[in-house]
């Protein structure tokens, strides 16, 4: 009687064990479904938040003045040469194109005659290069009303301190305005400017040609990343 006591408790035991492992197994199936089924982590760019000003007339619009400022589309905002005693912006005369993310110290922020358009004026960001004065356009006052492009065109941060946790030889990189293997398309963009992708890609595996201030680029893209840099098409 005894041995069949103790035989029933091993048994009761074992089945007790079997029936927890059991458990355990369809616990550890329900996680690893969870975390497949679950989307991946947000890249650490998506937290970036950039500070922004919502001008709304040309007062409020020469905070600009107030820090530097960052130009965020690189090769693609004209300035043109400016007479200060005069405050007159001569559009005839371009001065060239902003570089990607060259730092900027707006000096005043003013109106200027649009010579496109007799009954609108162009809201222009007056700086300083290698010792001459050039303004750019921020925005536009037309039937007595601001509208302004400054906050999708300029960074009132310093981008360094917005994406510190990029690696020092991306930066030293996007400094010299070169691209290299293994840098995001963001990372190219604050290098040489935005580039067109080629028909066919999605997000992650993609052709993008660039501009690149006149030294065309074709830049292949797997998984997100850099693989391919080859000179483009002029």
């Amino acid at each position: 009687m005894k041995r069949f006591q103790v035989l029933l408790l091993i048994a009761i035991l074992v089945t007790g064990l079997r029936v927890a492992y059991i458990f355990y197994e369809r616990h550890e199936e329900q996680v690893q479904e969870v975390k497949k089924a679950a989307p991946p982590p947000l890249k650490a760019d998506y937290y970036v938040t950039p500070r922004k000003l919502y001008p709304y007339d040309l007062k409020s619009a020469k905070q600009l003045t107030q820090q530097p400022v960052w130009v965020k589309v690189g090769y693609s905002i004209t300035y043109f040469a400016y007479d200060k005693p005069s405050g007159r912006v001569n559009f005839a005369h371009e001065g060239g194109l902003l570089l990607p993310i060259e730092r900027l110290d707006i000096k005043d922020v003013i109106t200027a005659a649009a010579p496109q358009d007799p009954g609108e004026r162009q809201v222009m960001a007056v700086f300083t290069k290698d010792g001459k004065m050039y303004a750019f356009s921020i925005g536009v006052l037309k039937d007595g009303e601001y509208h302004f492009s400054s906050d999708d065109m300029l960074f009132i941060q310093d981008p360094h301190e917005l994406y510190k946790h990029w690696p020092a030889d991306v930066w030293s990189a996007i400094d010299n305005h070169e691209l290299k293997p293994g840098m995001n398309e963001l990372q190219a963009d604050f290098a040489v400017g935005l580039g067109i992708p080629e028909p066919g890609g999605d997000d992650d595996n993609k052709t993008v040609n660039y501009a690149d201030g006149g030294k065309p680029l074709n830049v292949t893209y797997r998984d997100g990343k850099i693989t391919e840099i080859k000179a483009g098409a002029s």
